[in-house]
């Protein structure tokens, strides 16, 4: 399209007789402009699809046009095909345009001056700022924003795509936590109310009172099992952002590290024999790793009873800019117990991790030991 109203407008100048007037061979036919016009036409048509091509065949119909004597309408359509180059060429191809435009503007006035021996040949110099660098600037300074857009389309599409890793992080993240609460929330309840169930079923020749023991156990767990899932299950309908009593951790059971005599108490009614100790000064604790070490106990005594045989020694020490948890216990032989799926040590390890603590978790000869340390100190 453009390439042809290029050519449409220089007919007409060359129909009205103008020309650039450089005069080299005055006796040319007029006809013979025609050719380097279609030439510098045709580049302009190729400036999208093969912009070097374009270029060297209208710097070829412009050399062509100056020795037969120069003609406005070919000088006018070289100035589109100097723009186009800069516009759509490499990054390169415009850097070296500007570098000869510049170039050949200082040099032709002077080389004119030296060899016409007449100040006026000056003007040549303005003839090439004209056809040349002027096209070439604009092209350049178009190119330039055209490229700092697409430079911030592509660092808007970037951050968007952040954005949305970090939300998809963040919902992930989330609902792990959900997760780790519910489950350290209700696992110690179901574990003690199936061993019960199992026990009651499967051991033959149970009295009255053995048989209301373990309903009595497996009443309770069940009451207060279902008591922490309500509780946890209204707080995830509450909605976002209503201040601090809303944070999961914090509010799912208020639990505290120094109130673990309740899990104690629990495990022994569950039939699990528990010694525990408290080695040092009970002081006050940050937040989440008074929860985190409640919820380690909890698992840790959950497991036992699952797997352990023996009696669960636990131990608890304050140290200085730590709290350390361990909770030793023998294995079943044969571990023919409630079969778990690991889901407990890794949300044990996840909670002292997220502290920057330290999570260990191993057996050696037939004792299982869990050790948790999770630093006191809150990062300022």
């Amino acid at each position: 399209m453009l390439a042809g109203l290029s050519l449409a407008g220089g007919l007409l100048l060359h129909g009205l007789g103008l020309r650039a007037g450089v005069g080299w061979y005055p006796v040319v036919p007029r006809a013979a402009f025609l050719v380097p016009l279609v030439v510098v036409c045709v580049a302009v048509g190729l400036r999208r699809v093969a912009t070097r091509t374009g270029l060297t065949l209208g710097t070829v119909a412009i050399v062509a046009d100056l020795l037969l004597g120069g003609s406005l309408a070919t000088s006018l359509v070289y100035t589109q095909v100097l723009y186009d180059s800069c516009v759509y060429g490499s990054a390169r191809l415009w850097r070296r345009l500007l570098r000869v435009t510049v170039a050949l503007t200082v040099v032709v006035p002077v080389a004119g001056v030296a060899l016409l021996r007449d100040w006026r040949a000056v003007a040549l110099g303005v003839l090439v700022a004209l056809v040349g660098l002027l096209p070439v600037l604009t092209g350049t300074t178009v190119r330039q924003y055209r490229d700092q857009a697409a430079a911030e389309r592509v660092r808007a599409e970037q951050t968007a795509r952040l954005v949305e890793w970090d939300r998809r992080q963040a919902v992930g993240a989330e609902r792990s936590r959900m997760a780790r609460e519910l489950h350290d929330v209700i696992a110690n309840h179901l574990s003690a109310v199936a061993i019960h169930a199992t026990a009651a079923l499967s051991v033959p020749g149970l009295d009255r009172a053995q048989v209301d023991s373990a309903l009595r156990v497996i009443r309770e767990n069940s009451v207060q099992g279902l008591a922490e899932m309500r509780q946890m299950i209204g707080l995830l309908r509450e909605p976002a952002g209503d201040g601090p009593g809303t944070d999961l951790a914090e509010e799912a059971t208020r639990a505290r590290l120094s109130e673990v005599d309740v899990l104690v108490t629990r495990a022994r009614a569950a039939g699990l024999a528990v010694r525990d100790r408290v080695d040092g000064v009970p002081r006050p604790l940050p937040v989440a790793v008074d929860l985190a070490g409640y919820r380690i106990v909890q698992e840790s005594l959950t497991n036992a009873l699952k797997h352990g045989a023996g009696e669960t020694t636990l131990e608890i020490a304050y140290r200085p800019g730590v709290v350390v948890v361990t909770v030793t216990n023998p294995v079943r032989a044969g571990r023919d117990g409630l079969a778990g799926a690991g889901a407990g040590l890794i949300g044990m390890r996840e909670r002292a991790v997220l502290l920057d603590g330290a999570f260990a978790a191993d057996e050696v000869d037939g004792t299982w030991r869990i050790r948790a340390e999770l630093p006191t100190t809150e990062a300022t």
